[in-house]
């Protein structure tokens, strides 16, 4: 089912995909047998198929399955970073620059995500000026991207704002990661955007979600999000009646209704102004 969803994504329009995440499979059960999925991918030329790592042990796997881009992740607060990774933030953020050195030395994107940039739920307010320092860090690192993570739906747009401004002085692409469990996702996301965000993290029918954080939900929806976007004028790439009927196919293996709204409520064309 796990290539089958990449591969409509594909066949959609979506440019970057991350396809599999390269995790201990007895902490995160559902993200076992992350190579073959890979091996299953029907890969679509131009279209960039990524893999999550969380240390260095996912990576190796990854560059053995032959995908185009690291996505490393870690989390700005101890507790949250220690439950999730066991390890502390810095010895997270040193993982972080030899990852992005190796994946350069083996022709590889490499993206950084600071995950609770917008708060913890052990540990409540992060400083952005730390998640800042960080972003700093991993841009002298040569990283291609840096990604900002609302990992449990706590941020505000006021927020996003404010580390997308400070991510984008660092000269490198800036991109945004986003949870819709207060309901404030998609006012993140266009407050993202409008502060110089070229780069979003979804979902699509707003599946997902972390299981080492209490209460957490999927992410933004990718329908949702590409619905937004076209009605301000940005140009994806991406055909939201194809993403819709994956939300629909989705919700049908699982037997459940998603938390997306367009696929259920239908696309509309917006009035241009």
């Amino acid at each position: 089912m796990r290539a089958e969803l990449v591969n409509r994504l594909a066949a959609a329009g979506v440019p970057r995909i991350e396809a599999v995440s390269f995790v201990n499979p007895q902490r995160v059960p559902q993200m076992a047998g992350a190579e073959e999925v890979v091996a299953a991918i029907e890969r679509e030329p131009g279209v960039v198929y990524a893999g999550l790592a969380l240390n260095e042990r996912g990576y190796d796997r990854l560059l053995a399955s032959a995908l185009d881009e690291v996505h490393y992740a870690f989390a700005a607060s101890e507790t949250f970073n220690q439950r999730n990774q066991n390890a502390s933030v810095e010895e997270s953020a040193q993982t972080a620059e030899r990852i992005v050195r190796r994946a350069h030395a083996d022709a590889l994107r490499a993206t950084v995500t600071i995950g609770v940039s917008f708060g913890c739920p052990f540990e409540g307010a992060v400083d952005p000026g730390f998640v800042l320092d960080l972003a700093g860090r991993f841009a002298a690192a040569g990283a291609d991207e840096i990604v900002f993570a609302d990992t449990v739906g706590v941020g505000v747009p006021r927020q996003a704002r404010e580390l997308v401004a400070g991510g984008v002085k660092l000269g490198v692409p800036v991109g945004v990661h986003l949870h819709n469990t207060r309901n404030t996702g998609f006012a993140n996301a266009f407050a993202a955007l409008e502060a110089g965000a070229t780069v979003f993290d979804a979902c699509v029918g707003g599946i997902g979600g972390c299981p080492f954080a209490p209460r957490a939900t999927g992410n933004i929806a990718t329908e949702d999000l590409v619905y937004l976007l076209a009605g301000e004028g940005v140009e994806t790439g991406i055909e939201l009646d194809a993403l819709i009927a994956i939300a629909e196919w989705l919700e049908g293996l699982l037997g459940r209704p998603l938390p997306g709204q367009v696929y259920r409520a239908g696309a509309f064309a917006p009035v241009a102004s």
